[in-house]
């Protein structure tokens, strides 16, 4: 499917401010990106970099006054979600260098502390990918997804704790609870077709039989038409902007996904 994507961000700024964005979806096995535009109001100079996740970032200082950042992009992508009940458990021993990290405890997501719990869930799921759909299958169940909710930036044990979070809360248990059975997991930051109520989207990614599956406890079955901009350990390596100086919250933030009939021209 072909989906039209982009986004508008407005910050009123007090003082030269230092940014760090991430809005660039790039090309790769699951997307093809036909066409993109990227304008910055006022126009700055920008430095673009790959980061250590392979994310496209850019720098710049966002001049005094009125800054806005103006994104959109046409890409092909799948209209469905691989799914494959029995992929099986991958030993560590036998995992890709770069696939490593993704086992490790990390600021939002203490995995240390969900051995337990996962043990639990996974009771009687064979090893690997069933075991990750019964994790996802036990978020969906026990956290409530509140796109509204007041519970901010909660880490994995805060979200459990309080019983409901956002779509980057719940990516944040799961990711724990895969963790703690020593199944890689990452948090993907991106788009989602048909989201309600529609912004940027957070899911994750569990690695079993060899591969990247895509798991989302917010939706209530497999669903397609996503758009990936970032991977990382947790949210805090895939914020859409991050500024340096004093606290900026946009002003106006919108995000907009929309089917196209056709391959763009």
């Amino acid at each position: 499917m072909w989906l039209r994507t982009g986004c508008r961000i407005t910050f009123d700024v007090s003082i030269a401010t230092p940014f760090i964005l991430m809005l660039r979806p790039r090309s790769g096995i699951r997307q093809w990106v036909a066409r993109e535009s990227y304008t910055l109001k006022p126009s700055v100079p920008v430095i673009e970099y790959t980061d250590n996740f392979g994310n496209l970032c850019q720098r710049l200082v966002a001049p005094v006054g009125e800054f806005s950042i103006c994104t959109s992009a046409d890409i092909l992508t799948a209209d469905g979600m691989d799914v494959s009940l029995g992929a099986p458990f991958e030993d560590i021993q036998n995992l890709p260098d770069d696939v490593l990290t993704y086992l490790l405890p990390t600021r939002y997501c203490e995995s240390d502390k969900f051995i337990e719990l996962g043990r639990e869930i996974v009771a009687d799921a064979a090893p690997g990918y069933d075991q990750v759909a019964a994790i996802e299958t036990w978020i969906r169940k026990h956290i409530r997804f509140n796109p509204d909710s007041g519970f901010f930036q909660l880490s994995a044990v805060e979200v459990n704790q309080q019983g409901e979070g956002a779509c980057r809360e719940l990516a944040h248990l799961g990711i724990a609870l895969c963790r703690g059975l020593c199944i890689p997991a990452r948090m993907v930051v991106g788009y989602l077709h048909e989201l309600e109520p529609m912004d940027f989207h957070a899911w994750f990614e569990a690695y079993v039989g060899g591969r990247w599956y895509t798991f989302d406890a917010t939706q209530p079955r497999p669903k397609g038409g996503r758009i990936t901009v970032a991977y990382g350990r947790d949210a805090a390596d895939v914020a859409i902007f991050n500024q340096f100086g004093p606290a900026l919250y946009p002003r106006e933030m919108s995000v907009h996904v929309e089917l196209l009939d056709a391959a763009p021209d």
